[in-house]
């Protein structure tokens, strides 16, 4: 059968309870082509019903933006709309049903995204984030607030500007959604789309600060060089901001499991 909306989901295979998971989300979430990129050591047949997932490709092993690349690249050319979900990240019922729809019906919207649950590692949550639109254009200045998971992008426009840059380890998104937003409109829905895993063995978490590091290079690129090299004087206070501010969730967290 072939499908217009792929979801692909790079993993190692060490988290097969989050992974069965977020797999039965998405096949909730809509009609959809499910493409798990692993290693090959991870053995999908012993641990995941075969409904759950459609295609496997082998990892490459260059860092997670050339494994997402790799899946992009083999998906089947039926695919139009797509984005990858963490392996213990999930979406909503009917989500993909819906954002696919408006993608079809808009053909300048290079993507979309919607509100994101912050959750912990038990499934409870804990923020709702729901940025709304104005979180586009904030990304050249602020903070990157576009949820990644729930997203889904055309698959055309990902190809135009070229995918993921690998040179990137945990902020390819934001250089992504950059170059998505010079190339049409990155739109904002106002529906709860995913929810997105925040515990401490999850990258977002444990590698903070070069995240906070990758994005403030990303964002001051993206400046005229004339400006750049005064970026320092509001990045420098930027960052310690929002890497504060994944403390805090964990904070809150913490105290609402007292």
């Amino acid at each position: 059968m072939s499908r217009k909306t792929a979801i692909i989901v790079p993993t190692l295979g060490t988290r097969p309870k989050f992974l069965i998971e977020a797999l039965k989300s998405i096949r909730s979430a809509g009609e959809c082509h499910i493409l798990i990129v692993s290693p090959r050591t991870t053995e999908l047949n012993n641990q995941i019903e075969t409904w759950l997932w459609d295609q496997w490709l082998e990892d490459p092993m260059q860092g997670l933006p050339a494994a997402i690349n790799a899946g992009v690249n083999s998906l089947p050319s039926s695919v139009e709309f797509f984005n990858w979900l963490g392996d213990d990240d999930i979406l909503t019922e009917h989500s993909l049903s819906k954002s696919s729809t408006m993608l079809e019906q808009n053909s300048t919207y290079v993507g979309l995204f919607g509100k994101c649950q912050y959750m912990n590692e038990a499934g409870e949550p804990i923020w709702m984030n729901k940025s709304g639109k104005f979180a586009v254009p904030l990304i050249r200045f602020g903070p990157q607030l576009i949820p990644q998971p729930g997203a889904l992008f055309r698959r055309s426009a990902f190809n135009q500007v070229g995918g993921l840059n690998s040179q990137y380890q945990l902020a390819f998104d934001l250089d992504l959604l950059f170059k998505l937003s010079r190339l049409g409109k990155l739109v904002y829905v106002p529906l709860h789309l995913a929810s997105f895993r925040w515990h401490s063995d999850s990258q977002s978490v444990r590698r903070r600060e070069l995240s906070v590091r990758e994005a403030q290079e990303i964002r001051r690129l993206a400046l005229p060089k004339s400006v750049r090299q005064f970026s320092n004087i509001w990045e420098y206070p930027l960052g310690k901001l929002i890497y504060s501010a994944g403390s805090v969730l964990t904070q809150i967290d913490h105290l609402r499991n007292k």
